[in-house]
């Protein structure tokens, strides 16, 4: 009996703790996809919520399966990729526009996720989606997060 009364107590503090840390990563979640076309990083996050830039990462990752940075690169990553679906702005000024500094690692990390480069996406993308209402072909064309995207040239 002893020893369930200090389980109880070690899990009601931990059970707090852990309900706490959840709603700071909401918040952090909530302010990337609001603010994901700003300079961030994950210390400026980690401060924003009071924690250590190793335990937001650690517990972001834990709770949506990717670390913060790479959920930043996603947002913008689907942002890049309306925005060339609309087509009329360039490769380089959708990566600035997103809030990429380094046209490189944009389209390093676009090809990753979507599985083409930004210049083949832009091109195949007005013809995929024609006369797709915006809302539709944005769910049809979301990028598959974790390094998922098939490999160019295969179904």
């Amino acid at each position: 009996m002893r020893r369930g009364t200090i389980a109880r107590m070690t899990t009601g503090p931990a059970l707090a703790q852990h309900l706490r840390d959840l709603a700071k990563l909401r918040r952090v979640r909530d302010r990337i996809d609001r603010e994901y076309a700003q300079p961030l990083d994950v210390e400026a996050l980690a401060r924003g919520v009071g924690m250590s830039a190793g335990h937001l990462s650690r517990q972001f990752r834990r709770a949506y399966g990717e670390p913060p940075y790479a959920y930043l690169m996603t947002r913008r990553i689907e942002r890049a990729m309306a925005l060339l679906r609309r087509g009329d702005l360039g490769v380089t000024e959708v990566c600035f526009e997103v809030g990429c500094s380094s046209l490189g690692t944009f389209s390093t990390r676009f090809t990753e996720l979507v599985g083409v480069p930004p210049s083949v996406y832009r091109r195949q993308a007005a013809r995929a989606t024609e006369g797709m209402p915006a809302c539709v072909a944005r769910q049809v064309t979301r990028p598959v997060r974790n390094r998922e995207a098939p490999a160019a040239g295969r179904a």
